[in-house]
């Protein structure tokens, strides 16, 4: 189910021609209501894509390149990018030749490689809230950079600070004003993992940590400064999968997303949900 066909159950509605109790359980059943325009479901043979997230999470589907061909990717990219959300199409985790191949099949997609990630077409919400991505080291510049394209292109005001790891804490200190504009921060680490904890202990703001598998044997790829950050004795600190720099700003995109829309509905007196 996308936008046009809500739209055409929304007109029944109106026309009389449905109740509203008839059309509140096709939205509630979604894509397990059945029909002709396939469920909420797009079968490409080597993949079921979900067309109807997007009218269920506000977010699109995402592309997961990471295993996947670099046709397969491409593929899976054009038809979401056929959906009537309007909403630019992302994948990330995308090998060399998959960076190529979406390059070169969309010449105006937005294509980080550090990051590994790609957008095409489609139009960036913009719903003001501001995201803020802490690396700790310059090693973990791509779970940093994959965390800060994603949450750019789920609508956030988005800026990275980088190697601000606790061996040199003045380095932290130095950007306590920047910290504090953020509605949320995203912060990165490897090797102990202990920024997060320190950055909790500067802020009131949510803080998203992500541990990254950088580090020497003991950190046992990543593992250490997860548990690191299980651990934190700072409050308000949330852990992502390690080097998941993507669960971490659609995280963050939501977070802020709902902060705003209350905010300007508060401010319009209007219902929560009607500002979005």
């Amino acid at each position: 189910m996308d936008r046009d066909e809500v739209r055409a159950l929304l007109q029944r509605v109106s026309a009389g021609t449905e109740t509203a109790e008839e059309a509140l359980r096709t939205l509630v059943r979604g894509p397990l209501a059945g029909g002709a325009a396939g469920s909420g479901v797009k079968d490409l043979g080597f993949a079921r894509l979900d067309t109807h997230r997007a009218l269920r999470t506000g977010d699109p589907e995402v592309v997961y390149g990471a295993g996947k061909t670099a046709g397969q990717t491409v593929a899976l990219l054009t038809e979401l990018a056929r959906q009537p959300s309007g909403r630019s199409v992302l994948a990330t985790r995308l090998p060399d030749a998959s960076l190529d191949a979406v390059a070169a099949a969309f010449p105006a997609a937005r294509v980080d490689r550090e990051a590994r990630c790609a957008a095409v077409g489609g139009e960036t919400p913009e719903h003001g809230g501001r995201v803020l991505v802490l690396s700790a080291g310059t090693s973990d510049e791509p779970v940093a950079r994959e965390a800060a394209f994603v949450a750019a292109e789920f609508g956030c005001a988005t800026g990275i600070v980088r190697d601000v790891g606790v061996a040199g804490l003045h380095r932290l200190l130095a950007v306590r004003d920047e910290l504090d504009d953020a509605d949320c921060l995203i912060v990165v680490a490897g090797m102990d993992g202990a920024l997060p904890s320190v950055v909790a202990g500067l802020v009131g703001s949510p803080v998203l940590a992500v541990p990254t598998s950088v580090g020497y044997g003991a950190s046992f790829g990543g593992v250490a400064p997860l548990l690191t950050m299980l651990n934190s004795c700072g409050p308000g600190v949330l852990v992502s999968n390690i080097d998941n720099g993507f669960g971490a700003a659609v995280a963050a995109a939501r977070m802020t997303r709902r902060r705003t829309t209350r905010t300007a509905c508060a401010e319009a007196d209007l219902p929560v949900g009607a500002a979005s």
